[in-house]
């Protein structure tokens, strides 16, 4: 007949693995029975950014979706006050055969784009011209665009 397979060494680290986790079994049994049900690892922080050990009311609980990471873009920035208000500049460039150009803003010196769909009347390049701001798919864009002067 043959050995046996088990030796002397194999079975004392059999036995010392089962030691070690019969021990891990009994730490955690322990520590559930230690621990507070309620959980004394738990922070938690105000709509101002403080932080305490007890909840907030339901009420000043802030979401995800009301956290604006960033600063928000320029076009996002400008009221509709301010869009309404007619301005005054000189275009810049103009291709009547494609039917648009772009108006140079005198308050921002922004460069604005114009459509042929947006002109009350035929511009050309240097007029003074007034107009109206809106939001395009792009950008800014004129509306309502009237020569002042040539």
């Amino acid at each position: 007949m043959g050995r046996s397979q088990e030796t002397f060494g194999k079975k004392e680290r059999e036995k010392k693995k089962q030691k070690r986790k019969e021990a891990k079994a009994k730490r955690k049994e322990e520590r559930q029975a230690n621990s507070d049900p309620k959980g004394d690892n738990i922070t938690y922080v105000d709509k101002y950014g403080n932080f305490s050990s007890t909840p907030p009311p339901p009420a000043d609980k802030v979401k995800a979706d009301d956290i604006v990471l960033g600063v928000p873009k320029k076009e996002d920035r400008m009221e509709e006050e301010e869009m309404e208000v007619e301005r005054k500049g000189v275009v810049t460039f103009y291709n009547a055969s494609k039917g648009f150009g772009f108006i140079k803003d005198k308050a921002t010196q922004e460069s604005i784009f114009v459509h042929n769909n947006n002109l009350t009347e035929p511009i050309v390049e240097q007029n003074m011209v007034s107009f109206e701001i809106g939001k395009g798919p792009k950008g800014p864009i004129a509306l309502k665009v009237k020569v002042l002067r040539n």
